[in-house]
């Protein structure tokens, strides 16, 4: 039976372990030399669980017994240093990968970035392509090769935003701002999900994103452009009632703005509510701008996850 138990790993899709963007190799690259570090104490060890479990049984009368034994300086050494070793190599490559890896840094490219915000709602993902103005919903699409500059923030509870293929999943919080930086280095279908629990919709907030060439890329822009919906702030407020396993959505047209506005909603709900309801700017958007660049800076972030697709 123990035989077969590979076997039930073999439908697993290790998106992590399948990367398709520089972000993500790094990722990948990180994950793997940890986890042989580690496993040079955790290998051993197992090892001569076994071996002390099979020499000291209490069936072999050859086995030395030594009932007043205690100390030995030597295995001291052994079982201290070379953890101790390990431990500083970890450390050390978990420092300079946290800085090289900081998902606010932006892809040294000649291209210039796409950007994409990104707002977690109950139970669906908002997208608004502000130099576009357009708006999608669960779908997005970025030229392969190009980097991505996603600005996230939610508009309910906490979530992650994270796309395993290309890597570094990213909190979103309402009233916040986080930035995260990818590239696709080839065309495809990625799937895309929130990685924090956020309610019983939790489980269908997925999203999908295609990486294609600037030809297909500018053609599905103008099929977004085509829709004949529209996103105002009258329209988002309706988009912001809970729905479980949302279908795609297309907004040919986008309120200018609208994700600063939803940032701000959460610094004085009734004023900032009122105000862009009425169409005008919120009192404290000057003010807001500069707090969420603050506090994007001292929010938690993660690089890597054991979530999959």
């Amino acid at each position: 039976m123990p035989s077969l138990m590979p076997l039930l790993l073999t439908g697993c899709n290790a998106a992590l372990l399948d990367p398709k963007g520089e972000i993500g190799m790094q990722q990948k690259s990180l994950i793997l030399t940890a986890t042989w570090l580690m496993l040079i104490v955790v290998v051993p060890v197992i090892i001569m669980t076994v071996w002390f479990a099979w020499r000291y049984r209490a069936s072999n009368k050859n086995a030395t017994y030594a009932p007043n034994w205690s100390h030995s300086n030597k295995i001291e050494f052994v079982i201290w240093t070379i953890p101790c070793i390990i431990i500083l190599v970890l450390g050390t490559i978990t420092w300079k990968t946290t800085h090289s890896l900081d998902p606010r840094v932006p892809i040294a490219s000649e291209e210039k970035p796409v950007v994409i915000e990104a707002i977690a709602m109950d139970w669906k993902w908002l997208f608004v392509y502000p130099e576009q103005g357009i708006a999608t919903i669960n779908e997005i699409s970025f030229p392969a090769n190009v980097p991505v500059e996603f600005k996230i923030t939610s508009d309910t509870v906490m979530n992650s935003f994270f796309i395993p293929r290309l890597g570094s999943q990213l909190y979103a919080m309402a009233g916040m701002q986080n930035k995260l930086h990818l590239i696709a280095n080839e065309e495809g279908e990625f799937k895309g999900i929130s990685s924090n629990y956020s309610g019983h919709g939790f489980s269908n907030m997925k999203f999908t994103a295609y990486a294609t060439s600037k030809e297909k890329f500018a053609e599905w822009v103008n099929k977004v452009k085509a829709s004949p919906d529209t996103l105002q702030w009258a329209d988002f407020e309706k988009l912001e009632k809970p729905t479980d396993n949302n279908p795609v959505q297309y907004f040919g047209s986008v309120k200018t703005g609208l994700y600063q506005d939803i940032i701000d909603k959460f610094m004085d709900p009734a004023m900032n509510h009122k105000q862009m309801a009425e169409g005008a700017k919120p009192v404290e958007h000057e003010m807001n701008q500069e707090m969420t660049h603050d506090m994007a800076h001292d929010m938690p972030m993660s690089t890597t996850t054991a979530s999959g697709e």
